[in-house]
């Protein structure tokens, strides 16, 4: 099994065990919200251009709220455990594309509950997220208000946001860093070295693709 398709498994199951109105990192969406945002990714391409396009989010909203309102909780869950679209037919391009998108939702779901704590992940799954996070950090990281050195325990160094003023140093494992780039800074086991000012205006700053 790749770890795309580990993660979109243990998403499900979390998903079935906690329920419809489970809270997630996701702002505005409980976990029925969640699972009808892969849904519509995945089988609903002409309404997926709206999760990165402002002017189109209009649409992907009112074709989330449709596929909620057409489908119970547990039957979104059973059609996400399926790769659908490309990523069915493609198995390459569902590692490529769908694993850091399934562990950071599978995260989402995770951290939102009580007494969550950082799973310790198989060391070639951590070198693989550190791989995408060097090679894309300076996306991620491209709405960051200061400059950010990311350090990998363990070993490795990449950079993001802006090359000139303050930086700011921030350490943690491979699936940590990959979390506080994508938006979820409160909920990343990282440490911050740097600016105090920097650091404050770097943890509200919203990061992400």
């Amino acid at each position: 099994m790749t770890h795309a398709r580990g993660e979109r498994a243990a998403l499900c199951d979390l998903l079935d065990q906690l329920g419809p109105d489970a809270p997630t990192l996701c702002t505005g969406w409980d976990t029925y919200d969640l699972a009808a945002h892969l849904v519509l990714r995945e089988r609903r391409l002409d309404a997926a251009g709206g999760i990165a396009l402002r002017p189109l989010a209009g649409y992907t909203a009112s074709v989330q709220r449709a596929l909620k309102a057409r489908h119970p909780f547990p039957e979104l869950v059973s059609i996400v455990r399926r790769p659908g679209g490309p990523y069915g037919l493609l198995p390459f391009l569902d590692e490529a594309v769908n694993t850091l998108e399934y562990f950071v939702h599978h995260e989402d779901v995770r951290r939102a509950q009580p007494g969550w704590e950082p799973r310790d992940l198989p060391a070639d799954f951590e070198r693989l997220i550190w791989k995408r996070v060097s090679a894309s950090s300076r996306l991620m990281l491209r709405s960051s208000p200061v400059g950010v050195v990311l350090h990998r325990l363990g070993g490795g160094v990449t950079l993001g946001g802006p090359r000139q003023g303050p930086k700011v140093e921030v350490t943690g494992r491979a699936a940590e860093l990959l979390l506080f780039c994508f938006g979820r800074q409160e909920h990343a086991r990282v440490e911050y070295t740097g600016d105090d000012d920097a650091i404050a205006r770097l943890k509200k700053a919203g990061l992400g693709l």
